[in-house]
């Protein structure tokens, strides 16, 4: 029995540390233990790796095209109470003007 904690993705117990990380030697998964990782819920970070969470705002922090728009999306644009899906648009929110987007997280900060 390893005195690692288990690998996250695949639960194989013969886990071994390399420089600041764990490395599982069944997967080749690499993860770093001290970040903490809820299980099964999903984890989206902005910008600056912060954590997002359901109801938090959130600033853009480019000028983003929309599509059948003549008019981007302006960078500073707050975006108030969004929604964290799964997908590679993973924020689903409103924006005034636009009306329904999905964005994607490395697009914004939180603010």
């Amino acid at each position: 029995m390893s005195e690692f904690a288990p690998c996250p993705k695949c639960h194989s117990e013969y886990t071994y540390p390399m420089d600041s990380l764990l490395v599982c030697p069944d997967c080749a998964y690499e993860w770093n233990p001290d970040e903490v990782v809820e299980e099964g819920g999903l984890v989206v970070k902005d910008a600056n790796g912060n954590i997002l969470a359901d109801g938090d705002s959130v600033v853009v922090i480019k000028n983003l095209p929309v599509k059948g728009s003549p008019h981007p999306i302006k960078a500073g644009t707050k975006v108030k109470n969004i929604r964290l899906v799964e997908g590679d648009h993973n924020i689903d929110c409103r924006i005034e003007g636009f009306g329904s987007m999905a964005l994607k997280s490395e697009f914004v900060k939180k603010a």
